[in-house]
C-alpha cells in the first residue's frame, strides 16, 4: 500500500508561537511524500510561518496554524479561507478535528488567563463560530480527541509539573494521567482509543511510551540518543510516526533545529527512518497529521535565513 506524508518548509517571519524566540526568514514549503517509495511533490510555496498542519476528516483539505488562525488548505495548496473563531486569534500550533468531522478543538493563547503560560483550549464548529471554552486552567494545550467524542487528551502545567491529562467534552473535572517526575508531553489516542501514546524525559532523553486510558500500564516504546516526540499513530493502528531532535534538548522542543521524522512498527518495535535531517521542531508534527485512509501524512520543515 502506498503511503504518503505532505511536508512544509518556510521563509520570513519572527516566530510568534515557537518555544524559543527565532527570527529571520522563514521558507514554507508543503510537500507530500509517498513513505514507502520517499517520493515527494512540492504543493505549496509560503513566505510566512506555517504550522502544524493536519489532514481533514474526509481528506479533502487541511487546517494549518497561520499567523495565530486556522486556515484551510486545499490538497494543490491553495488557501480555502480562515476558518471563523471569533476573538480567538492568537491561536497556538495545538488543534484538530474531532472524528465525526464536526467540531475543531483548539488551543489559544487567552490574555485574560494571565500575560505569559496562558494558552487554553476551546471548541468550535468546523464552519466555525463563537469558541467554546473546555479548560478553565492554563497552560492547557490540546493534542487528542478520542473517537467517542467524549474526552480530550492535553498537556498541562499544574503546580509546575507538567502532565498528560484527560477532559470529558461534556465538562467536569480534569482528570491527571501521569505524575512521574519530568515532561510528559504530546498524547495521543490510538486507533481504537485503547492506548494513549504519549513522549517523556523521566527517563533522561525524550522518549516515547503508551499507557492505558486510564494512565495505568505506563510503557516505554523507544530507547535510542535521539530526543523523540509528538507520536502519531496511524489510523489502523500498525504504525507511530514521531519527530527525532539529534541533539539533546533538554526538555524543550524548539524550531531551528536539526531533526528528522521516523517511523516505528508497533508490532515489530523495528523503526526507519522516513526522511533525511531537516530544519524543523516545534510546529513540524504537533498535532495528529495522517490522512483518514491511513496513506499520507503532513508535517513542516522550516528554513531559517
Amino acid at each position: 500500500m502506498k503511503k504518503y506524508i505532505v511536508l512544509i518548509s518556510l521563509l520570513s517571519v519572527q516566530l510568534a508561537f515557537s518555544q524559543a524566540p527565532v527570527t529571520g526568514k522563514i521558507k514554507s514549503n508543503v510537500e507530500v511524500m509517498e513513505v514507502r517509495s520517499g517520493k515527494r511533490q512540492v504543493i505549496l510555496t509560503a513566505g510566512y510561518l506555517l504550522e502544524s498542519p493536519n489532514w481533514s476528516r474526509d481528506g479533502k483539505y487541511f487546517i494549518i496554524n497561520s499567523k495565530g488562525l486556522l486556515e484551510k488548505i486545499s490538497l494543490k495548496g491553495e488557501s480555502l479561507g480562515v476558518v471563523d473563531t471569533d476573538f480567538a486569534n492568537r491561536c497556538n500550533n495545538a488543534h484538530g478535528i474531532s472524528y465525526d468531522g464536526k467540531s475543531i478543538f483548539f488551543s489559544y493563547n487567552d490574555v485574560r488567563a494571565g500575560i505569559n503560560n496562558n494558552s487554553r483550549i476551546f471548541k468550535v464548529p468546523i464552519e466555525g463560530g463563537t469558541p467554546l471554552l473546555l479548560t478553565e486552567k492554563a497552560p492547557s494545550f490540546w493534542h487528542s480527541v478520542s473517537r467517542s467524542g467524549k474526552n480530550i487528551l492535553y498537556s498541562a502545567q499544574r503546580n509546575g509539573e507538567w502532565d498528560i491529562y484527560k477532559l470529558p467534552t461534556a465538562g467536569g473535572d480534569e482528570i491527571r494521567l501521569t505524575s512521574t517526575t519530568g515532561l510528559d508531553e504530546g498524547p495521543e489516542y490510538g486507533h481504537d482509543s485503547k492506548f494513549i501514546y504519549f513522549n517523556s524525559n523521566r527517563t533522561g532523553r525524550m522518549q516515547l511510551f503508551r499507557m492505558k486510558p486510564d494512565g495505568t500500564d505506563q510503557e516505554r516504546l523507544t530507547d535510542d540518543e535521539f530526543d523523540n516526540w509528538f507520536a502519531h499513530p496511524s489510523p489502523d493502528g500498525k504504525w507511530l510516526v514521531y519527530m527525532s531532535y539529534l541533539e539533546d534538548q533538554k526538555g524543550t522542543h524548539p524550531l531551528g533545529k536539526e531533526v528528522k521524522l521516523r517511523l516505528l512498527n508497533l508490532k515489530t518495535k523495528q523503526v526507519k527512518d522516513l526522511t533525511e535531517t531537516f530544519v524543523g521542531g516545534q510546529g513540524t508534527l504537533n498535532v495528529p497529521c495522517w490522512s483518514p485512509d491511513g496513506k499520507k501524512i503532513i508535517f513542516v520543515t522550516y528554513k531559517v535565513e
